[in-house]
């Protein structure tokens, strides 16, 4: 789907992978209408998170109009070396394409520690800019390089795509986004790296607190082994070329949070899809939790239970695994009154086995499934996104930095 007002490079630059392309560059033709983010919590963070973070939060790029982004090389924990090499990489970018430094946007995910290559990043910046003026940059083809370009373990790109009919007087809008992630997986955000833009005119803070509201349905109740990144950034950049009104709320921003939701939503399941070694996706769903509070500690606690990860892995119908991460979970209930189905197979009932082990075991065996748990202690109800752990996790693990 295309977006108007973007074009999109990508190119290989050596930095760390060979033969593949490793650095990509969104680029709004004009000064974008608004630019919203989500970084990481992880008080470790990288470089160009801070860069990034100080550029949008700080006041000093109110209309950013690029986002360049390097996979292999994280340029974390490498001291004040990391934001320079920020600064030279935005001054680089911000010479070819005739813009201010302070108008780039950065993100890097890759190993953690190693100083960034800047001899190979500075001798494919001018390549990448040159990208640009392709008659295909600002099409479908060049978005999908873009996507590419960001993987590291992924297997597959990610990306997801929505219209918008907000009316307004402008003309047809519309969502486009990709992201990377398969480890490091957790909330506060999940460990990624995504990037959204849209046509759609539309006011800074709204599309901050918007992006803020579908980050916290989607991309943070995602997790695949509970560890969280130093590089972790969301991004969402309208480029109001759509024309019409200015969305800022009201129905025509429900119309656009809507679309913005079912963007991220699809994101972070691709995410879980794809992540390194698994073989299910699993939506564990926490109902009847005391307080909200209660039923997302149950939700997370199972969705990261490495004991529960490898059963499903095994395809082990072993519920009490699930029970005991309940129990120390912090959430209060009765565990005598403990309800859990698998899809529509009544599992346990009052905190027991209900005699269906046999079609829990087929529903086992499904790619993706829902774990429902009814603790039936009060109303609230959370859910994650979770998937096994197997062999494989271990062994790409194991060698990533090599």
């Amino acid at each position: 789907m295309r977006v108007k007002g973007f074009k999109f490079s990508a190119v290989a630059s050596g930095m760390r992978y060979k033969k593949r392309a490793d650095l990509a560059l969104i680029v709004s033709r004009t000064p974008a209408a608004a630019t919203a983010a989500v970084f990481t919590r992880n008080i470790c963070r990288a470089a160009p998170v801070a860069w990034s973070s100080d550029l949008l939060n700080g006041g000093r790029a109110p209309a950013p109009r690029a986002i360049m982004v390097n996979a292999g090389q994280a340029n974390a924990q490498t001291g004040p070396e990391g934001l320079e090499h920020c600064r030279l990489s935005a001054q680089w970018a911000a010479r070819e394409l005739g813009l201010g430094p302070d108008e780039i946007l950065l993100a890097s995910t890759g190993i953690i520690g190693q100083p960034m290559n800047m001899v190979a990043l500075e001798k494919a910046i001018p390549r990448l800019a040159s990208g640009l003026k392709s008659d295909k940059a600002s099409g479908p083809e060049a978005a999908g390089e873009f996507a590419k370009a960001i993987m590291t373990t992924d297997t597959v790109p990610k990306t997801a795509s929505a219209p918008l009919r907000v009316g307004g007087g402008g003309g047809p809008a519309a969502l486009w986004g990709c992201a990377k992630g398969a480890g490091m997986m957790a909330p506060d955000m999940a460990t990624m790296l995504a990037f959204i833009v849209t046509d759609l005119p539309a006011e800074k803070t709204f599309l901050q607190k918007a992006l803020k509201r579908c980050a916290d349905a989607t991309f943070n109740r995602v997790t695949v082994d509970g560890d969280t990144s130093t590089n972790d950034s969301l991004f969402l950049m309208s480029s109001g070329a759509a024309g019409g009104r200015t969305v800022a709320g009201g129905r025509a921003g429900e119309a656009f949070e809507e679309g913005l939701l079912a963007v991220c939503d699809s994101l972070a399941r691709q995410i879980v899809r794809d992540a390194e070694g698994a073989t299910r996706l699993v939506e564990v769903v926490v109902a009847g939790g005391r307080n909200k509070q209660h039923a997302r500690l149950a939700a997370k606690t199972v969705a990261e239970s490495l004991l529960v990860k490898t059963a499903l892995y095994g395809r082990d119908a072993n519920w009490g695994r699930i029970l005991a991460a309940l129990g120390r979970s912090g959430a209060l209930f009765n565990p005598d009154r403990v309800e859990i189905d698998l899809d529509d197979v009544p599992w346990v009932r009052e905190g027991r086995d209900n005699g269906r082990e046999e079609e829990a075991a087929k529903v086992l065996n499904e790619r993706e499934y829902r774990l429902t748990i009814n603790l039936r202690a009060g109303l609230s109800r959370h859910s994650y996104l979770t998937c096994d752990i197997s062999h494989d996790y271990v062994d790409i693990n194991g060698s990533y930095r090599s």
